[in-house]
């Protein structure tokens, strides 16, 4: 049998007819380039050419040659099935590299035996990559693939020394450049596959507008903004903190803080600091990183109303949205080479600790950028130590400026303690990049803050409502759901509800109606949980907060008079009858109460907050499931647990919730009498499967409870399991107009059920 020509892939073309196919040696070669081309932005070029030369030579082997030319060719992704009895081939180029390199061939060994199925640990019960290279099965890969006589440029690579000490910021570096590599191998290989496989999806990237343009685009807007502005106090101040921010964008590259208290222009101010940066510096994009997806959409409507199609908004329910998304912007999402990216906590961070291709293929398209991150003390205690470690190797070893955004700048200086368990490696010389924040602090001041006469003494849900009840307009914040429902029960009819128990669609459109009831002066009262305190933009006479984290009472004080209308504003904190569980939320009404019991300055004065966030961060584990740990290289053999550590680095925890789809029937969902779209969802589900894009629809109508609760409502028949762990509404009387899911049973009366 004539020796067949290695071939990397192999399609037909539109017509139906086969097209030349995409030879391995130019595939291999094309990808160590690539590689090669982005790794140069950390000064890893060639590592990044090893592992792109090598990543697919398996391929090489008769055995794989056969199976391409048998099934491959009809879908773009048929190249990367990695299934045991097929074809594998991302063995033999990692035993190829530990060969050559000895201890050094391991780095390239984690990017090319994970570059299908993921980053492996080196030795684990999870996963094991030390023994897959010893197995028979991968050894036969590899002397099958040197029979077949790879051309010699690509096996000899005499002038490439790999050398550890190049490794950006050492030991402590090591798991973060591993993941950085692997973005670029991951990327370039998908690259040069698409452009094979699918030219006119290829042809969709890049064509991107330069930062230059962005900047323009931006100045215009802005002067035009400025010029339309009433010379009231709060505009002018406005004005200041966006001149700060233009004027210190030029320092050098680095940490900065942007501390502006609520209703002070903080968005667009700190979008003038990142582009006028990202021009002086020649920084390749901007990324905004946020808490909620509700500010999310805020915010990128915003963005998008001065950039057009050049924002990427990345997080679930934005790829769900066809209205937010298109061919390009798509794209964009899996590599992240649009200029401006608004993105979610989880999706930035998760990812900077994934092992998942998915995941990392992006990262490397966060060196020499400007990270926004917007409400940053809503970073979670319990993974703080490996974030602010992370944040200050990219600032330090890829060009990253990171810009701490909030009203309440957390306490992430390095703290140490008799007790080293409680110190905290901070991040290191962080700018503020406000002149006087003393000073504006008390120039946007527009509230008084009442506190409880008697910090022990809960108040009664029926005596708090018969006092909210006397405003017309008011907020009331708790911070937990049942306690959201108990107190909107005892208020006046035309109340408004808020809790995660609504639906995302649900939450959107009560918000919708609070802002047009507050701007028609048509008297509100609202009740919610915390979720209503970042990035909604309303604006309440009055608002009652339950005790609270500071930076809680902070952030609820920011919805009353927000935009300066009154003369003061009042915010008012109560203690709930029933203090929160332990856990976090306790721990941050116990610091609140610590920093609050001295009334010598006024309660939100900025000077308070670094204290209560010490008190916090000293009461928790600042790295709770011992991220640092796995992610620790062994200098003897290089292990990293990368697999285990990316399992647990989940800033949401979802093992003990659950996922029930509702039926929630929205009022501007007009369909002239056919079945609404939820239905139709729902429909295609049970008789598709989970497809991304149905999920992806379906998360607007999600809410998550706790397994106890999903359990209890399938026993009584509420719900049934669509799919392991998914369940759907089946009662007509489990979700309400205005409380969403009512996972502890009907109210004593129960007005206009959802059917």
């Amino acid at each position: 049998m004539p020796q067949l020509t290695p071939i990397a892939h192999a399609a037909k073309d539109p017509a139906g007819n086969w097209r030349e196919p995409h030879l391995l040696e130019e595939h291999l070669l094309e990808v160590a380039k690539l590689t090669q081309q982005f790794a140069s932005t950390f000064n890893s070029g060639e590592w990044a050419y090893l592992s792109g030369l090598w990543h697919d030579l398996g391929k090489y082997r008769p055995r794989f040659q056969h199976y391409i030319r048998k099934v491959s060719g009809f879908e773009e992704n048929a190249h990367i099935t990695d299934d045991t009895g097929k074809a594998p081939h991302s063995t033999a180029g990692a035993i190829h590299a530990c060969n050559l390199f000895g201890m050094e061939g391991r780095v390239l060994a984690y990017l090319i035996a994970g570059h299908h199925a993921g980053l492996y640990d080196w030795d684990s019960e999870n996963s094991n990559l030390s023994y897959r290279l010893g197995q028979s099965d991968g050894l036969s890969e590899y002397e099958e693939a040197k029979t077949a006589q790879p051309p010699a440029e690509i096996l000899a690579v005499d002038a490439i020394k790999p050398d550890l000490r190049q490794i950006p910021g050492g030991k402590n570096g090591f798991a973060l450049w591993v993941r950085m590599l692997f973005s670029c191998l991951i990327d370039a290989d998908r690259l040069d596959t698409e452009a094979y496989m699918d030219e006119e999806k290829a042809l969709e990237r890049h064509n991107w507008p330069t930062i230059q343009t962005l900047h323009e685009q931006f100045t215009s807007f802005i002067d035009e903004k400025t010029s339309q502005a009433l010379p009231t106090n709060v505009n002018k101040i406005r004005a200041s903190v966006l001149n700060d921010c233009k004027t210190k964008a030029v320092d050098i590259p680095g940490l900065f803080s942007l501390t502006v208290p609520t209703g002070g222009g903080k968005t667009l101010s700190s979008l003038a600091f990142a582009l006028t940066h990202a021009r002086h510096h020649e920084k390749r994009r901007i990324i905004y990183v946020i808490p909620y997806t509700s500010i999310i959409e805020q915010t990128v409507d915003i963005f998008r109303s001065i950039f057009g199609d050049a924002v990427v908004e990345h997080h679930s329910n934005a790829e769900a949205d066809p209205n937010k998304d298109n061919a390009k912007s798509h794209l964009a999402t899996e590599n992240w080479d649009a200029p401006i990216i608004v993105t979610t906590n989880v999706q930035f961070f998760e990812s900077l600790f994934a092992a998942k291709t998915s995941r990392c293929r992006k990262l490397h398209n966060i060196v020499n950028s400007v990270v926004v991150l917007d409400e940053a003390q809503l970073l979670p205690p319990e993974f703080l130590q490996p974030i602010l470690d992370v944040l200050n190797l990219l600032t330090e070893h890829y060009g990253v400026t990171v810009v701490l955004s909030t009203a309440t700048q957390p306490a992430f200086s390095t703290k140490n303690y008799f007790d080293a368990q409680n110190n905290i490696r901070g991040l290191n010389n962080v700018r503020e990049i406000i002149s006087d924040p003393d000073y504006l602090y008390e120039a946007l001041n527009r509230v008084d803050v009442e506190l409880p006469k008697d910090w022990n003494q809960g108040r009664s849900f029926d005596e708090l409502s018969q006092e909210i009840a006397q405003h017309q307009s008011v907020l009331a914040i708790v911070s937990k759901r049942k306690d959201a429902r108990e107190l909107w029960e005892r208020m006046p009819p035309e109340t408004l509800h808020l809790s995660a128990l609504m639906c995302g669609q649900h939450r959107s459109n009560v918000i919708q109606q609070i802002k047009e009831q507050l701007r028609n002066g048509i008297a509100t009262r609202v009740i919610s949980t915390q979720l209503v305190e970042a990035g909604v933009d309303v604006d309440f006479p009055v608002v009652y907060r339950a005790i609270a984290g500071l930076d809680s009472i902070a952030q609820a004080a920011g919805r009353c008079n927000r935009e300066g209308k009154l003369d003061k504003g009042k915010v008012i904190v109560f203690v709930a009858p029933q203090p929160s569980p332990v856990g976090l939320l306790r721990k941050a009404e116990d610091a609140c109460r610590s920093i609050l019991y001295d009334q010598s300055e006024p309660p939100l004065a900025r000077s308070r907050f670094a204290s209560y966030f010490e008190k916090l961060y000293y009461a928790c584990d600042l790295d709770a499931n011992r991220i640092n740990k796995l992610l620790e290289v062994d200098g003897k053999t290089l292990a990293v647990n990368f697999r285990t550590a990316a399992e647990k680095f989940k800033l949401i925890a979802d093992e003990n919730t659950a996922a029930v789809i509702v039926r929630y029937y929205d009022k501007t969902d007009q369909n002239d009498g056919e079945s609404s779209d939820i239905e139709k969802w729902i429909n295609t589900l049970k008789k598709d499967g989970p497809d991304r894009w149905i999920m992806r629809k379906l998360q607007r109508y999600t809410v998550s409870i706790s397994k106890k609760d999903a359990e209890r409502l399938f026993a009584q028949g509420d719900i049934e399991e669509l799919f392991p762990g998914l369940y759907g509404q089946v009662s007509d009387l489990l979700y309400h107009d205005q409380l969403g899911l009512v996972t502890e049973g009907l109210l004593p009366t129960t007005p206009a059920l959802i059917a």
